[in-house]
């Protein structure tokens, strides 16, 4: 029997940090929410480069998992503009705080680490910075031009922040036009301030909308479930999404990442998700990842085709 372990990690990388305890309902994780151990020569040998080389990536430090079955398949995902959040979501373990200011030199670390990896698909993520000017858009955009310099064959999605919808910090990621564009609605409106709290829901509609518009090919978005939710609720989410012209809907299952985060209402089994994937389908999206472990980088990798 392969080893196995429970997952017990949300969505983003780990950190200390003070929220709000809401964590009343302690659900029993199902026997679903489990994935194997990483494995393999390739897993191996890129886990001893990260370590040797001191590379960061949020696989790694969010424990995804995922990790080994991305990085077999060449991709991997980085956060930029530090690890100390401006905001304050309910699901979110980053630390929130004031962040330190931002590294010049960034874009060819991480341009660095993914040469060094041999990255084929890079995912680049982000803390909100709303403490600067530009939203941290200007380093978004010398990091993705750095990666295409020192790594002209690999392919890049970025998941950014809404920038509080401010539009001249949203081009600048249009200029730089990534592969895909992706920028996450997280939850259903009615849950949404409990979850997100900073964050608005038709803010991020508009985002995604300006981002289709303004000649990103490929736009996408994701979904965590299990936050109390109703089955129309999330079809009622789909059908936004599909409204502002967004390509491909991750959807996954949401995991409280300490007894400080939001709980866990319920488990959404393999069946729903399937029905999720249906649906989603049937509305016309380009591509649909559904599932307990699914996370917003999974599988990225076939959403550039």
């Amino acid at each position: 029997m392969s080893e196995t372990k429970t997952v017990n990690q949300g969505w983003v990388k780990l950190n200390n940090t003070k929220k709000e305890s809401n964590s009343k309902i302690r659900t029993k994780k199902p026997d679903w929410i489990r994935v194997k151990l990483p494995i393999g020569k390739k897993y191996t040998q890129l886990r001893s480069t990260v370590e040797k080389n001191n590379l960061h990536t949020i696989c790694v430090s969010g424990n995804c998992p995922n990790m080994g079955e991305c990085w077999t398949e060449g991709t991997a995902t980085f956060m930029i503009l530090g690890n100390i959040c401006t905001r304050s979501c309910g699901f979110c373990n980053v630390q929130t705080g004031s962040p330190l200011p931002a590294d010049k030199l960034e874009p060819f670390k991480v341009a660095r680490s993914i040469n060094i990896m041999g990255v084929k698909h890079a995912v680049l993520t982000s803390v909100d910075r709303d403490d600067l000017k530009d939203g941290g858009s200007i380093i978004w955009a010398e990091t993705v031009n750095a990666v295409r310099d020192l790594n002209p064959k690999t392919t890049i999605e970025t998941l950014i922040p809404d920038f509080k919808g401010e539009s001249g910090n949203i081009d600048r990621i249009i200029e730089v036009n990534p592969e895909v564009v992706s920028h996450n609605l997280e939850t259903v409106r009615r849950l949404t301030r409990e979850v997100r709290i900073q964050a608005k829901y038709d803010r991020s509609l508009e985002v995604l909308k300006y981002l289709k518009d303004n000649g990103i090919n490929r736009t996408k978005s994701g979904i965590m479930l299990g936050l109390g939710e109703t089955k129309e609720e999330v079809i009622e989410t789909m059908k936004d999404l599909r409204n502002v012209g967004v390509d491909i809907v991750t959807l996954g299952q949401y995991l409280q990442p300490s007894k400080k985060h939001l709980p866990v209402k319920n488990f959404v089994t393999p069946d729903e998700f399937k029905e999720y994937e249906t649906i989603a389908k049937k509305m016309g999206f380009r591509h649909v990842e559904s599932g307990p472990l699914v996370r917003s980088s999974y599988k990225a990798h076939k959403h550039i085709h």
